[in-house]
């Protein structure tokens, strides 16, 4: 279809989903990467955070994602995440949960490893809530 992507979206346990979109943005590891159809090709990391479509002729559409790749092409995006999961399918009371926690581990880090390591979860667990309430699935 001309004027549209493919989006792929592989984690290690299964394809979360191939679709043909309109617009993809990205969760870089250095913040959000907007990607067009006949977007000039590139490979990037991806940090925690939502991932955001529209499939063509569709609404937005949230994923959460851990991290991982991304490799666009004119006509192609390819994510490889070490995670993901659509915002219907993640347990809100959970995710509110594990931010808590990351939170809390946070505060009480004290050496630099463990500040990363908090931070990262808290990122992981509000990409999940955002995912998660963008899409409307509530508790």
């Amino acid at each position: 279809m001309a004027g549209a992507l493919t989006l792929e979206i592989a984690t290690p346990e299964r394809l979360l989903l191939r679709e043909q979109v309109s617009e993809v943005v990205l969760p870089g590891a250095n913040g959000a990467l907007g990607v067009l159809p006949q977007h000039a090709p590139l490979l990037t990391e991806l940090g925690p955070g939502e991932l955001a479509y529209i499939p063509d002729g569709g609404q937005r559409k949230f994923i959460a994602i851990r991290g991982g790749w991304a490799e666009v092409l004119p006509d192609y995006v390819r994510v490889l995440a070490t995670g993901a999961e659509f915002g219907d399918e993640i347990d809100i009371k959970r995710a509110e949960e594990a931010l808590r926690r990351a939170e809390s581990s946070l505060t009480s880090a004290k050496e630099d490893l463990d500040t990363v390591k908090a931070l990262n979860k808290m990122r992981r667990a509000q990409a999940r809530l955002e995912a998660a309430r963008h899409t409307g699935h509530k508790p």
